[in-house]
C-alpha cells in the first residue's frame, strides 16, 4: 500500500464516526430533495385531481415533514461534517510540524516553504477527500431513491436509469484522470515557488547588500510563472472535464425528460406521474453534477494525500539512543571527537575538558559540519563523538538536547516579545540580578534600551524587525539564558561591532565560569578570552594553545584570525 492510500485510509478511519452520521444525515437530505416531486405528483393525483379537500390536508402536511427533514438533516450534516473537517486538517498539521520539529529531525532537507505548502494547500487538499466522500455518498443516496421512484411510476424510466446511470458514471471517471497529474504538478511548483520566496526574505539584507534586487525578483518570478502556469494548466483540465460532466448529465437527463413526456403523451402515465417524473429528472441534475464533483476532488486529494504522506514518511535524520542519561550532579560536559569525518572533516580529533571555555578556529565548512554533528542532527560517517564518557548516538535524544545546546549562527527568533524570546520558562522578575548580569554580558540591555518597549517590544516574524547585531545579543543571551551542560556557539558575533564583540566576549566568559563552552569562531576578541584555542585546516587539528600564543608562532592562524 503506497504512503498516501495510508494516509487516506487513516484519515477515514480516525474519522470514521463523524464521517459516517454526516453522510447519513446528508442522504438524508438527499433522499428528501428526491421525494418533493413525488409527493408533489401524488398530491396532484390524489387531492387536486380529485378535488379532495382532506387529502389535501393530508398530502399538504407530508410534504411540510419532508422539507422539515430534508432542511434538519442538511443543517446537523453540515455541522458534524465542519466539526471533522476542521478537526482532520489540524490534526495533520499538527502531525506534519510534529515530524518536522521531531528531536530527531528528518533524513531530508526540506524547506520552510515545502512545508508551509504541504501544511496549508495540501493538508485542505486532503482533507477535501472527506467532503467527496460524504457528497459521493449522500449523491448515491439520492440516485437510487430517483431510480426507485421513476421504477415505481414507469417502469421504462426505471430502468433507463438504472441502466444509462452506469456508462454516466464511467464516463465522468476516464474524463477525471488526467485532474490527478496535473495537479500534483502544480502543488510541487507552488511548493517549489514558496520555498523560493522564503529564501529570498531570510537572505533581504544580503539581497539589498548586494544590489542585487533585480536578480532576486527575475528567480521569484520565474518560479511563480513556472507555477502560474501549472495552476492554469490544471485549471483548464477541471474546467473541461466539469463542462463535459455537466454536458454527459444534461443530456442523459433530457433523454429521461424526453421518454417521461412521450409516455404522458401516450396516456401510460397520469399527470401526477409526469409532474413527479419530471420533478425527480431535473432533481437527477444535482446529484449527478456532485458525483462529477466529488470524483475530481477525489483526484486532488489523493495527489495531495502522497504529497502529505511523504512529508510524514521521512526518515529520521538520526536514531535515537536508549542508555541511561548520566544524572544531573555528574554530568560535567567534556567533549571528545576521535577521528571524526563528516563534510569537511577529515579525521577530526578534539578534546574539550569539562568546565573548559575553548574556541575552535576552522574555516567555514568546517564549523559548520562540526556544528551539526554536536547538535547530532547528523552521525559522523567516520569517528566517535562522546559527551560525558557517554558516545553521543547513544544519548536519547531529548537528554541530549537539554544536555548540549547548539546555537546556529543563524538561530532565528521567534514571533513575541523580546523577553519571551530570550527565557522560554517566562521572564524573570525586574530585580533579578542574575538576569540582568546576564543581558550585560551579551549587550542584550543595550538592545532593550534602544527599543521603544524595552524587554516588552513586539519581535516580528524570524526577528526582521530588528538588526542583525541586535537579533545577536538576543540570540546569545537566550543561549546563555538556557544554561547547557555543553554550550557550542558558531560564529555569535558576526554583525557586532568590535568594541561590543570584545565586551561581550568578557561577559560571555564570566557567565559561562565552571561551564563546557566551545566557540566556532575567527574573532581574535573570543578567542582570546578562550582557555585553548584548536586551529582547524583540512578538516584536522593542525595546531592548538592559548591565542596569543598561536598568534606569534603560526602564521597561517594569525592569518585566519586577524585578516
Amino acid at each position: 500500500m503506497s504512503d498516501g492510500a495510508a494516509l487516506r485510509r487513516e484519515l477515514r478511519r480516525g474519522n470514521r464516526g463523524p464521517l459516517v452520521a454526516s453522510s447519513s444525515l446528508f442522504v438524508s437530505h438527499q433522499v428528501g430533495e428526491a421525494l418533493v416531486p413525488v409527493v408533489a405528483g401524488a398530491l396532484i393525483d390524489r387531492a387536486v385531481v380529485t378535488a379532495d379537500g382532506g387529502a389535501l390536508v393530508r398530502w399538504l402536511v407530508v410534504l411540510a415533514v419532508v422539507f422539515a427533514v430534508l432542511s434538519t438533516s442538511w443543517r446537523w450534516g453540515d455541522r458534524v461534517f465542519t466539526k471533522m473537517y476542521e478537526r482532520a486538517g489540524h490534526e495533520l498539521r499538527l502531525r506534519i510540524a510534529g515530524r518536522m520539529t521531531a528531536h530527531e529531525g528528518t533524513s531530508e532537507r526540506t524547506g520552510a516553504g515545502e512545508v508551509v505548502s504541504v501544511a496549508s494547500s495540501d493538508v485542505e487538499a486532503a482533507t477535501m477527500g472527506l467532503e467527496a466522500i460524504a457528497s459521493a455518498a449522500a449523491a448515491a443516496g439520492g440516485l437510487v431513491v430517483a431510480a426507485v421512484a421513476l421504477l415505481v411510476i414507469d417502469w421504462r424510466l426505471g430502468l433507463l436509469v438504472l441502466v444509462g446511470l452506469p456508462p454516466v458514471l464511467l464516463v465522468i471517471q476516464v474524463l477525471v484522470k488526467p485532474i490527478e497529474r496535473r495537479f500534483t504538478e502544480q502543488q510541487e511548483l507552488v511548493a517549489a515557488a514558496a520555498s523560493t520566496a522564503t529564501d529570498l526574505l531570510r537572505g533581504l539584507r544580503v539581497v539589498k547588500g548586494l544590489h542585487v534586487e533585480a536578480n532576486a525578483a527575475d528567480r521569484y518570478r520565474r518560479a511563480s510563472r513556472t507555477s502560474l502556469a501549472a495552476g492554469l494548466r490544471a485549471t483548464r483540465l477541471y474546467s473541461a472535464q466539469q463542462a463535459l460532466t455537466v454536458a454527459v448529465t444534461g443530456a442523459f437527463v433530457a433523454v429521461i425528460a424526453l421518454v417521461g413526456g412521450r409516455l404522458a403523451a401516450d396516456g401510460r402515465i397520469s399527470i401526477g406521474d409526469l409532474v413527479a417524473a419530471v420533478g425527480v429528472t431535473q432533481f437527477l441534475v444535482a446529484p449527478l453534477g456532485r458525483v462529477g464533483w466529488a470524483v475530481g476532488e477525489l483526484a486532488t486529494a489523493r495527489a495531495s494525500a502522497e504529497r502529505v504522506a511523504a512529508v510524514l514518511a521521512r526518515e529520521p535524520g538520526v536514531v535515537d539512543g536508549t542508555a541511561e542519561v548520566p544524572p544531573s550532579a555528574s554530568a560535567l560536559g567534556s567533549v571528545e571527537l576521535a577521528g571524526v569525518h563528516h563534510g569537511a572533516l577529515a579525521g577530526l580529533d578534539l578534546v574539550v575538558p569539562a568546565g573548559s571555555f575553548v574556541g575552535v578556529a576552522a574555516p567555514e565548512a568546517e564549523a559548520a559540519a562540526l556544528a551539526e554533528l554536536l547538535a547530532r542532527t547528523t552521525d559522523p560517517s567516520q569517528g566517535t563523538i562522546t559527551v560525558d564518557g557517554l558516545v553521543l548516538a547513544a544519548w536519547p535524544l531529548a537528554g541530549l538536547r537539554a544536555a548540549v545546546l547548539v546555537a546556529e549562527h543563524e538561530a532565528p527568533l521567534f514571533t513575541g516579545s523580546v523577553a519571551e524570546n530570550i527565557w522560554a520558562a517566562g521572564p524573570p522578575s525586574a530585580d533579578d540580578a542574575g538576569a540582568a548580569a546576564l543581558l550585560a554580558a551579551t549587550s542584550a540591555d543595550e538592545v532593550a534600551e534602544a527599543l521603544p518597549d524595552g524587554l516588552s517590544t513586539a519581535v516580528t516574524e524570524r526577528g526582521l524587525s530588528l538588526s542583525g547585531g541586535q537579533r545577536q545579543r538576543i540570540a546569545l543571551a537566550r543561549a546563555l539564558a538556557a544554561e547547557p551542560s555543553v554550550l557550542v556557539l558558531h560564529d555569535p558575533t558576526t554583525a557586532i561591532d568590535s568594541v561590543t564583540e570584545a565586551r561581550i566576549a568578557t561577559g560571555l566568559r564570566a557567565q559561562r565560569q565552571g561551564a563546557t563552552t566551545l566557540i566556532l569562531t575567527t574573532s581574535p576578541a573570543l578567542l582570546a578570552e578562550a582557555d585553548e584555542v584548536a586551529f582547524v585546516v583540512g578538516g584536522v587539528v593542525a595546531d592548538r594553545g592559548p591565542h596569543a600564543d598561536l598568534v606569534g608562532r603560526n602564521p597561517a592562524y594569525a592569518e585566519a584570525v586577524l585578516t
